[in-house]
């Protein structure tokens, strides 16, 4: 039961603890062009991935397989471990991107087990079906032979407001561009 206790705090703390690391890494950040230019390449796949994820996903409604979840079970999980990844090699410090995938492992590996057992639950042997043949994070390079077939529904997109992770992006981005040619502070 400890493990179980353990596993909820985690996943109940995981925005703000990830907020917090954020905007530490802000205020740690000595980024220069080349760190922000490096960074933004898998920042910029990791929106895209959690934009195209969220046009294919009913929570708790249907199992999602069509778009990025024929690839992986958890692509916007992926898509924010790109997009911490990015955002952590903009800021110049490599000690910043370090500590991010720590973090990203040790809290989002058990609240995709959480997750992945609250489906179970949810959508019984089709999900255990799923399971065995997509990856749980890393996306497979092929799609998974019964994932369904759907286009990317835009309506999804802003219902989850998915957007405000395109914004938080922008304004880091922009924060980091800006200590580029104006360094305020450095530690």
């Amino acid at each position: 039961m400890a493990v179980k206790s353990i596993q909820k705090q985690i996943t109940r703390w995981r925005v703000p603890l990830g907020f917090l690391l954020g905007l530490s890494s802000l205020v740690l950040a000595t980024p220069q062009l080349w760190s922000l230019f490096l960074g933004l390449i898998p920042a910029t796949v990791g929106i895209l991935f959690r934009t195209w994820a969220s046009g294919h996903l009913r929570k708790n409604e249907c199992l999602a397989t069509s778009g990025p979840y024929a690839y992986t079970r958890n692509p916007l999980y992926f898509g924010s471990f790109l997009l911490g990844t990015g955002f952590s090699l903009a800021t110049g410090r490599p000690v910043l991107v370090v500590i991010f995938i720590l973090f990203f492992l040790t809290v989002y590996w058990s609240v995709m087990r959480t997750e992945a057992e609250h489906m179970k639950h949810l959508f019984g042997d089709k999900y255990t079906r799923y399971a065995e043949d997509v990856p749980l994070f890393w996306p497979s390079l092929k799609p998974w032979p019964a994932s369904v077939k759907a286009e990317f529904d835009p309506a999804l997109y802003f219902r989850y407001r998915e957007y405000r992770a395109l914004i938080g992006m922008l304004a880091a981005i922009a924060f980091l561009a800006v200590r580029v040619y104006w360094p305020i502070w450095r530690f």
